[in-house]
């Protein structure tokens, strides 16, 4: 089996109203689909996270050297890629590149064998997830003390254990808001928050401190990504737990920060930390050094699944035992209207669980007809 040809999908939808996250406002949704086809008629589809028009120029500058490999030998054909950038892409939109393109091999690896990706990486340990739902954004108007606390209420009456908060919005602000979300929630709950990188180390240990009594599940990204100094820093300043990692790329990248102890959790996204093949090799690592790993994700229904069949192989966060802690799945729940437009089978919550796909490769088939409507010309 050869590979004939990779393609790209470069999607955008506007949306309804737009939200906003601690350092930008979103008024449309994008994504970058990868697709690659064989001389036997298998079709893989990949997703990269992050720009996509960029993310797209890569895939179209690296495809030459992968037409006629055999898309099997996805160890391989990711060494090769990587060796070759290694001048000029250990990190950002390389790596998302060829991290879409990685999870459309595997997603070809599994349907060469007629079994999920899962199973090629290990066999589950799962077949269920415990979703939390990512939302919480801000507005362009109303009170976010009450708007917020009415979101998060609809989402624990959906059936989420776990919700995670948007943060960053300034400390005294982020402790209001903090303090109204989990009020509206109740004990039962799990809250984390997300400051997407906004605060320096005082900030984020002032505001650490103030939300500590709300039993907030972690505290994702607090400082810049690039400053595992500030990481320890605040990390050793709290109880909550520090978690980060979404910004970061490949098992090298992920070497300092497991090595230094910059964080309790980490959190690579499939999409862009170097694909299936390399956030295995990450969550290996992570359990050598005792850290916990729960996948970012933020895309569509591709990156959903290729996600699900990564948490089917991971290992518990704690040791054996007869009630093991669990990674647990970002579910989005802001408007996206590609994210399950483009699944002929959505993947949906029950009460806050999802099911990992369980037919061949990911598990998902695309709807051609949505590429179509919401391509960009």
């Amino acid at each position: 089996m050869k590979i004939t040809d990779i393609r790209t999908h470069i999607l955008q939808a506007t949306l309804s109203q737009p939200f906003a996250y601690s350092r930008a406002w979103y008024d449309t949704r994008t994504a970058m689909l990868v697709e690659i086809e064989t001389d036997g008629g298998l079709i893989g589809w990949g997703e990269c996270y992050g720009p996509a028009a960029i993310n797209s120029a890569v895939v179209k500058s690296v495809a030459p050297w992968l037409i006629g490999e055999d898309p099997l030998r996805t160890d391989f054909l990711w060494q090769t890629v990587y060796a070759r950038l290694r001048d000029h892409g250990q990190k950002g939109v390389v790596i998302e590149g060829l991290s879409g393109i990685d999870i459309a091999l595997w997603d070809i690896k599994g349907k060469h064998f007629g079994v999920p990706a899962h199973q090629l990486l290990g066999g589950r340990v799962r077949s269920e997830v415990q979703a939390y739902a990512t939302g919480l954004y801000r507005r362009k108007s109303g009170d976010p003390q009450r708007y917020l606390a009415e979101e998060a209420a609809g989402y624990v009456a959906e059936g989420f254990k776990a919700v995670k908060l948007k943060v960053g919005f300034g400390v005294e602000e982020d402790a209001a808001v903090t303090r109204a979300v989990r009020e509206a929630i109740g004990p039962g709950i799990a809250l984390m928050v997300d400051a997407n990188h906004a605060y320096d180390a005082t900030a984020a240990i002032r505001l650490g401190r103030m939300i500590e009594p709300h039993d907030i599940g972690w505290f994702e990204e607090p400082v810049p990504p690039e400053d595992l100094a500030a990481y320890r820093e605040v990390k050793s300043a709290l109880s909550i737990p520090i978690a980060g990692g979404e910004c970061e790329f490949t098992r090298f990248g992920f070497r300092d920060i497991l090595v230094s102890r910059a964080m309790d959790i980490i959190q690579p996204d499939t999409c862009a930390a170097g694909g299936l093949s390399e956030c295995k090799k990450i969550a290996d690592m992570a359990e050598a050094f005792g850290i916990r790993y729960n996948p970012h994700v933020w895309g569509t229904g591709i990156a959903i699944a290729a996600s699900l069949q990564l948490l089917a192989v991971l290992p518990t966060h704690t040791p054996s035992s007869l009630a093991p802690l669990q990674p647990m799945l970002e579910f989005d729940r802001t408007e996206h209207p590609i994210r399950q437009a483009i699944l002929k089978r959505p993947i949906e919550h029950e009460r806050g669980i999802v099911r990992v796909p369980d037919g061949p490769g990911l598990g998902v088939e695309v709807d051609r007809e949505a590429l179509a409507r919401f391509a960009v010309k």
